[in-house]
C-alpha cells in the first residue's frame, strides 16, 4: 500500500504498540498473570505491576514498530514513516514518564 500521508503513519503507530503489547503477553507474561491482570494493569495507575511492570510490557510492545518504519523508509514513503516515528517518540515519553516520575 503506498500512502504516504503522516496522519497514516501516526495512526499505525499509535495501534501497533496495542497489538505489540498482546503478543509480548502471551510470549512473557501468559504464566505470571492472567490477561484481564494485565489488560487492568494499563488502566489502574496505582496497580502494584505499574512502577515495574508496565514501562518494560510498553517498551517491549514498541519493538513492532520497527518493521513497518523500516519498510516505509526503504520504498521511499517518508512521510508515514515520519507519523510512525512521532508517534513512536510520543510512547516514549510516556514510558518515561511512567517510569520515571509518576
Amino acid at each position: 500500500m503506498k500512502v504516504n500521508k503522516p496522519i497514516f503513519g501516526f495512526i499505525m503507530g499509535l495501534i501497533l504498540p496495542v497489538l505489540g503489547n498482546i503478543i509480548i503477553y502471551f510470549i512473557l507474561f501468559r504464566t505470571q498473570m492472567s490477561f484481564n491482570e494485565f489488560a487492568n494493569m494499563y488502566s489502574k495507575m496505582f496497580s502494584p505491576y505499574h512502577d515495574t511492570l508496565l514501562p518494560k510490557a510498553m517498551s517491549l510492545g514498541l519493538l513492532i514498530q520497527l518493521v513497518p518504519f523500516i519498510y516505509y523508509t526503504n520504498k521511499h514513503l517518508d512521510l508515514t514513516a515520519r507519523g510512525l516515528l512521532s508517534a513512536t517518540i510520543l510512547y516514549f515519553v510516556l514510558i518515561v514518564l511512567l517510569r520515571f516520575v509518576w
